[in-house]
């Protein structure tokens, strides 16, 4: 059972109610594009997710069936329990080296970028952990934990994380002792020096505390959100590929072979001396930190939320049928997807060639469902195509409407 996909809309319901919550309480833990990246990160890498969870889940079965020391049923309780303990303590290990080792910051560092704290933070996933996340997992099939246990207990662990990403929620008291919450999930997102680097478990602190990785919310040291080197975009496919790309460039400039394999292993941060001193990398100042941001105006506003309204849609879409689907059509799908987000966050950053994108985007949305049908060979609903056209249409006609109501202040 594909439990994410049903969780979808009490997910959005739940950021609805978080929105009503900063009205009331006078506070401000939402920007349009911030959430907006936040929610593109999160769709891209649920529809990348279609393509490369077969390696995760086959690697976990072939070691299941050949590795296995012991034959555990997924008919006892005391096997989920176990499995579900047993997960988030290999979440513990994945969590604390992706913040620990280049390579795998780089994949975990998207989860992080957002420089607000909200439950669309919580949405914002990597669509490239898939490349180690798995090795990981793989004590859990030794020890014989089945499949299908397996695959639950991961489910119901992402889950819980969802409502730790708030600002609303204070310490819980007793609760901080045992689990994971708000308060100490604040602290994981923080750029501030005392609490880089802490509190990585999913569900249990437990973990944390007993390996030495646990910081409690100060008072006297309010949190900043984000990362020490900003992404400084609203693109969800630079925001996966931003650390690949600097480690990529260090590796090419290091004048040793040896520098050039191991920045990809070493600790996070790490650069090769001669590359250090030819390309400093300068850091912000923490205590003038302010937030990336590009103004937009209201009308543009409305239009980028709405066509990701729709992507948002077809995602879920894609999420409840894709599995079934072969490699070609999921690729023509994950295409589709990345180029429309690619675009909606050119028209965030107001990019001098986001209109021409945007009018590629809406060109190719009706080959794109046609290469579904006629080379991926799935068969739409026949009212398919004549929506699609219909959205495309509206979407010019909304373009048309922005482009002269910019121009009447200007003739005036």
């Amino acid at each position: 059972m594909n439990y994410i996909l049903f969780a979808v809309p009490f997910f959005f319901l739940l950021i609805g109610i978080e929105l009503l919550a900063d009205r009331w309480r006078g506070m401000q833990t939402y920007r349009l594009s911030d959430a907006l990246n936040s929610l593109s990160a999160g769709v891209l890498s649920t529809t990348s997710g279609l393509l490369t969870k077969g390696l995760g889940v086959v690697t976990y079965a072939i070691a299941w069936q050949h590795l296995a020391v012991f034959e555990l049923s997924s008919a006892s309780l005391w096997v989920w329990v176990f499995a579900f303990v047993f997960y988030d303590f290999c979440y513990y290990w994945n969590h604390r080296l992706g913040h620990e080792r280049n390579v795998l910051w780089a994949a975990h560092s998207v989860h992080h970028q957002s420089e607000d704290y909200n439950l669309s933070t919580a949405l914002r996933q990597t669509s490239t952990g898939f490349i180690f996340g798995w090795i990981f997992y793989l004590p859990m099939a030794v020890a014989g934990v089945p499949p299908v246990v397996f695959l639950t207990v991961a489910a119901l662990n992402l889950l819980y994380q969802f409502w730790v990403h708030t600002r609303h929620i204070p310490k819980l008291g007793w609760f901080e002792w045992v689990f994971i919450t708000p308060s100490n999930h604040r602290v994981h997102h923080a750029q501030n020096a005392v609490y880089m680097d802490r509190n990585y478990g999913g569900v249990f602190i437990l973990w944390d505390r007993l390996f030495g990785t646990f910081q409690e919310e100060l008072d006297e040291e309010p949190v900043v959100f984000g990362v020490t080197v900003p992404l400084v975009s609203w693109n969800p496919l630079w925001a996966n590929l931003q650390v690949y790309a600097h480690l990529w460039n260090d590796a090419r400039r290091a004048g040793s072979l040896r520098d050039k394999l191991r920045i990809w292993f070493m600790r996070t941060g790490w650069r090769p001396d001669d590359v250090a001193q030819r390309y400093p990398m300068e850091k912000p100042d923490l205590a003038a930190f302010r937030k990336f941001d590009v103004p937009l105006g209201r009308a543009r506003q409305w239009y980028a939320g709405l066509q990701f309204g729709t992507y948002v849609l077809i995602g879920t879409w894609l999420l409840g049928v894709g599995e079934h689907w072969r490699l070609l059509p999921l690729t023509i799908g994950w295409a589709w997807m990345a180029f429309g987000l690619y675009a909606i966050g050119c028209w965030l950053e107001n990019r001098p060639w986001a209109l021409r994108v945007e009018v590629l985007r809406l060109v190719l949305n009706l080959p794109a469902v046609a290469g579904l049908a006629l080379v991926g060979g799935i068969a739409l609903p026949q009212w398919a195509g004549w929506a699609l056209a219909v959205y495309t249409l509206l979407s010019f006609i909304g373009l048309l409407g922005l482009r002269r109501a910019e121009r009447q202040p200007q003739a005036a």
